[in-house]
Protein backbone atom coordinates (compact mmCIF):
# COMPACT_ATOMS: atom_id res chain seq x y z
CA UNK A 1 0.00 0.00 0.00
CA UNK A 2 1.31 3.25 -0.99
CA UNK A 3 1.06 6.25 1.88
CA UNK A 4 -0.15 9.62 0.22
CA UNK A 5 2.82 11.93 0.80
CA UNK A 6 1.47 13.73 3.85
CA UNK A 7 0.79 10.70 5.76
CA UNK A 8 4.61 9.31 4.97
CA UNK A 9 6.10 12.76 5.88
CA UNK A 10 4.11 11.94 9.04
CA UNK A 11 5.61 8.25 9.46
CA UNK A 12 8.42 9.27 9.15
CA UNK A 13 8.84 12.26 11.28
CA UNK A 14 7.23 9.78 14.11
CA UNK A 15 10.15 7.33 13.30
CA UNK A 16 13.04 9.91 13.62
CA UNK A 17 11.43 11.35 16.46
CA UNK A 18 11.19 7.39 18.00
CA UNK A 19 15.19 7.72 17.48
CA UNK A 20 16.35 10.69 18.51
CA UNK A 21 17.55 9.78 22.21
CA UNK A 22 19.54 6.90 20.46
CA UNK A 23 20.84 9.00 17.69
CA UNK A 24 21.60 11.66 19.88
CA UNK A 25 24.30 9.33 21.92
CA UNK A 26 25.72 8.26 18.35
CA UNK A 27 26.60 11.77 17.58
CA UNK A 28 27.53 12.97 20.27
CA UNK A 29 30.17 10.31 20.71
CA UNK A 30 30.72 11.06 17.14
CA UNK A 31 31.84 14.67 18.45
CA UNK A 32 34.24 13.48 21.07
CA UNK A 33 35.88 10.68 19.05
CA UNK A 34 38.14 10.63 16.07
CA UNK A 35 35.76 10.73 13.78
CA UNK A 36 35.35 14.34 14.07
CA UNK A 37 38.37 15.16 12.48
CA UNK A 38 37.61 12.39 9.96
CA UNK A 39 34.25 14.14 8.41
CA UNK A 40 36.32 17.58 8.60
CA UNK A 41 38.57 15.70 6.33
CA UNK A 42 35.70 15.14 4.40
CA UNK A 43 34.42 18.60 3.77
CA UNK A 44 36.53 21.13 4.12
CA UNK A 45 38.30 21.10 1.03
CA UNK A 46 35.06 21.57 -0.74
CA UNK A 47 34.10 24.79 1.36
CA UNK A 48 34.18 28.54 -0.30
CA UNK A 49 37.10 30.68 0.95
CA UNK A 50 35.67 33.22 4.02
CA UNK A 51 33.11 33.15 6.76
CA UNK A 52 30.21 30.88 5.54
CA UNK A 53 26.76 30.84 5.64
CA UNK A 54 25.75 26.96 5.53
CA UNK A 55 22.63 25.33 6.13
CA UNK A 56 22.77 21.64 7.40
CA UNK A 57 19.71 20.08 5.71
CA UNK A 58 18.52 17.14 8.02
CA UNK A 59 20.25 17.91 10.54
CA UNK A 60 19.12 15.47 13.21
CA UNK A 61 21.17 16.29 16.28
CA UNK A 62 23.40 18.70 15.08
CA UNK A 63 26.80 16.94 14.16
CA UNK A 64 27.76 18.60 11.14
CA UNK A 65 25.88 21.62 12.30
CA UNK A 66 28.59 21.93 15.08
CA UNK A 67 31.41 20.98 13.61
CA UNK A 68 30.64 23.95 10.78
CA UNK A 69 30.31 26.19 13.62
CA UNK A 70 33.48 25.29 15.60
CA UNK A 71 34.96 26.40 12.15
CA UNK A 72 33.59 29.70 12.65
CA UNK A 73 30.48 29.50 9.72
CA UNK A 74 27.11 31.12 10.30
CA UNK A 75 25.07 27.97 10.12
CA UNK A 76 20.94 27.21 10.00
CA UNK A 77 20.10 23.96 10.62
CA UNK A 78 16.81 22.20 9.68
CA UNK A 79 14.87 18.45 10.43
CA UNK A 80 11.53 17.30 10.12
CA UNK A 81 11.85 15.94 13.45
CA UNK A 82 10.77 18.06 16.83
CA UNK A 83 12.24 15.74 18.99
CA UNK A 84 16.00 15.68 16.74
CA UNK A 85 15.83 19.42 16.57
CA UNK A 86 15.08 19.73 20.80
CA UNK A 87 18.42 17.15 21.57
CA UNK A 88 20.39 19.98 18.86
CA UNK A 89 19.35 22.41 20.49
CA UNK A 90 20.28 21.26 24.14
CA UNK A 91 23.92 20.17 22.66
CA UNK A 92 24.62 23.32 21.03
CA UNK A 93 23.85 25.57 23.89
CA UNK A 94 26.20 23.53 26.64
CA UNK A 95 28.32 24.20 23.73
CA UNK A 96 27.32 27.66 23.90
CA UNK A 97 26.85 27.91 20.03
CA UNK A 98 24.49 30.15 18.67
CA UNK A 99 23.46 27.58 15.77
CA UNK A 100 19.91 28.64 14.23
CA UNK A 101 17.70 25.40 14.53
CA UNK A 102 14.34 24.98 13.03
CA UNK A 103 12.22 22.21 12.57
CA UNK A 104 11.43 22.37 8.45
CA UNK A 105 10.77 19.70 5.95
CA UNK A 106 14.10 19.62 3.96
CA UNK A 107 12.11 19.66 0.71
CA UNK A 108 9.97 22.50 1.52
CA UNK A 109 12.75 25.19 2.93
CA UNK A 110 10.86 28.91 4.47
CA UNK A 111 13.95 31.07 3.74
CA UNK A 112 14.49 32.93 0.32
CA UNK A 113 16.59 32.33 -2.27
CA UNK A 114 20.12 32.41 -2.95
CA UNK A 115 20.33 32.52 1.21
CA UNK A 116 23.15 30.35 1.82
CA UNK A 117 26.62 29.47 0.18
CA UNK A 118 26.92 26.20 1.10
CA UNK A 119 24.16 23.24 1.70
CA UNK A 120 25.69 20.38 3.34
CA UNK A 121 23.56 17.25 4.13
CA UNK A 122 24.13 13.19 5.71
CA UNK A 123 22.10 10.83 5.41
CA UNK A 124 18.84 12.83 4.49
CA UNK A 125 18.10 12.27 0.60
CA UNK A 126 17.26 8.51 1.10
CA UNK A 127 14.66 8.90 3.94
CA UNK A 128 12.79 11.57 1.55
CA UNK A 129 9.78 11.05 -0.29
CA UNK A 130 10.67 13.96 -2.72
CA UNK A 131 14.51 13.87 -3.26
CA UNK A 132 14.28 15.70 -6.70
CA UNK A 133 12.32 18.64 -4.96
CA UNK A 134 14.81 18.78 -2.28
CA UNK A 135 17.72 19.11 -4.66
CA UNK A 136 15.65 21.67 -6.51
CA UNK A 137 15.34 23.67 -3.19
CA UNK A 138 18.69 23.41 -2.26
CA UNK A 139 19.89 24.51 -5.07
CA UNK A 140 17.23 27.64 -4.92
CA UNK A 141 18.14 28.50 -1.59
CA UNK A 142 22.12 28.62 -2.76
CA UNK A 143 23.52 31.80 -3.80
CA UNK A 144 25.48 31.94 -6.91
CA UNK A 145 29.07 29.98 -6.66
CA UNK A 146 27.46 28.36 -3.67
CA UNK A 147 28.20 24.44 -3.03
CA UNK A 148 25.64 21.67 -2.22
CA UNK A 149 27.79 18.02 -0.03
CA UNK A 150 25.44 15.79 0.45
CA UNK A 151 26.39 12.21 1.85
CA UNK A 152 24.41 9.60 1.61
CA UNK A 153 24.18 5.70 0.33
CA UNK A 154 21.81 3.42 -1.33
CA UNK A 155 20.11 2.14 2.04
CA UNK A 156 16.79 1.36 -0.40
CA UNK A 157 18.68 -1.97 -1.56
CA UNK A 158 19.67 -2.95 2.16
CA UNK A 159 17.56 -4.53 4.96
CA UNK A 160 18.42 -2.83 8.18
CA UNK A 161 16.70 -5.36 10.32
CA UNK A 162 18.35 -8.05 8.41
CA UNK A 163 21.42 -6.90 8.28
CA UNK A 164 21.82 -5.67 11.67
CA UNK A 165 20.86 -9.26 13.07
CA UNK A 166 23.79 -10.98 10.91
CA UNK A 167 26.36 -8.40 12.19
CA UNK A 168 28.60 -9.74 14.65
CA UNK A 169 30.42 -6.09 15.89
CA UNK A 170 29.36 -2.82 16.74
CA UNK A 171 27.68 -0.32 14.69
CA UNK A 172 25.27 2.26 14.56
CA UNK A 173 21.61 -0.02 14.21
CA UNK A 174 23.36 -2.54 17.56
CA UNK A 175 21.36 -0.89 19.92
CA UNK A 176 18.02 0.24 18.19
CA UNK A 177 15.35 -2.36 18.99
CA UNK A 178 14.37 -4.60 16.01
CA UNK A 179 10.67 -3.29 15.68
CA UNK A 180 12.04 -0.10 14.80
CA UNK A 181 14.30 -1.15 12.36
CA UNK A 182 11.77 -3.17 10.77
CA UNK A 183 9.99 0.27 10.91
CA UNK A 184 12.45 1.55 8.87
CA UNK A 185 12.32 -1.07 6.52
CA UNK A 186 8.14 -0.61 5.66
CA UNK A 187 9.40 3.32 5.34
CA UNK A 188 12.27 2.77 2.66
CA UNK A 189 9.86 0.12 0.84
CA UNK A 190 7.30 3.65 0.45
CA UNK A 191 9.86 5.47 -1.13
CA UNK A 192 10.84 6.18 -4.88
CA UNK A 193 14.49 6.77 -3.73
CA UNK A 194 14.15 3.18 -3.07
CA UNK A 195 14.16 2.34 -6.24
CA UNK A 196 17.14 3.70 -8.10
CA UNK A 197 20.39 3.09 -8.79
CA UNK A 198 22.54 5.55 -6.31
CA UNK A 199 24.63 7.70 -6.83
CA UNK A 200 24.28 7.61 -10.74
CA UNK A 201 20.32 9.25 -9.97
CA UNK A 202 21.92 11.82 -7.84
CA UNK A 203 24.38 12.80 -10.35
CA UNK A 204 21.65 12.59 -13.55
CA UNK A 205 19.08 14.70 -11.41
CA UNK A 206 21.85 17.24 -10.00
CA UNK A 207 22.53 18.17 -13.37
CA UNK A 208 19.10 18.45 -14.43
CA UNK A 209 18.15 20.90 -12.08
CA UNK A 210 21.24 23.10 -12.85
CA UNK A 211 24.31 22.06 -10.87
CA UNK A 212 27.69 22.23 -12.36
CA UNK A 213 30.65 20.16 -11.39
CA UNK A 214 28.99 17.20 -10.41
CA UNK A 215 31.34 14.71 -8.48
CA UNK A 216 30.97 11.50 -6.72
CA UNK A 217 33.30 9.91 -4.56
CA UNK A 218 32.62 6.48 -3.34
CA UNK A 219 35.48 5.67 -0.86
CA UNK A 220 34.46 7.97 1.49
CA UNK A 221 33.21 4.52 4.06
CA UNK A 222 36.97 3.33 3.81
CA UNK A 223 38.41 6.57 5.03
CA UNK A 224 35.45 6.89 7.91
CA UNK A 225 34.89 3.75 8.84
CA UNK A 226 38.08 2.14 8.93
CA UNK A 227 37.88 1.65 12.64
CA UNK A 228 34.83 -0.47 13.55
CA UNK A 229 33.21 1.25 16.96
CA UNK A 230 29.49 2.02 17.62
CA UNK A 231 29.15 4.86 14.96
CA UNK A 232 30.15 2.07 12.30
CA UNK A 233 28.41 2.37 8.78
CA UNK A 234 28.34 -1.23 6.85
CA UNK A 235 26.75 0.16 4.59
CA UNK A 236 28.99 1.92 1.90
CA UNK A 237 28.59 5.78 1.42
CA UNK A 238 29.52 8.31 -1.02
CA UNK A 239 30.17 11.71 -1.13
CA UNK A 240 28.20 14.02 -4.11
CA UNK A 241 29.35 17.51 -4.76
CA UNK A 242 28.62 19.90 -6.81
CA UNK A 243 28.04 23.67 -7.59
CA UNK A 244 25.82 26.31 -8.50
CA UNK A 245 27.49 28.46 -11.53
CA UNK A 246 28.19 31.80 -10.70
Amino acid sequence: MKFSSQSLDERIERYWSRRAQGFGAVRRYELSSEKSRLWLCEIEPFLPSGPLQILDAGTGTGFFAILMTELGHAVTGVDLSPAMIDSARETAQKKNMPIDFHVMNAAQLAFPSARFDVVLSRNLTWTLPDVRAAYTEWYRVLRRGGVLINFDADYGNVSFAQQTEKLNQPNAHAAIESALLKECDAIKAQLDISGVPRPEWDMRTLGEIGFTDIRCDTQISDRIYAKVDETFNPVPMFRLTAGKPG
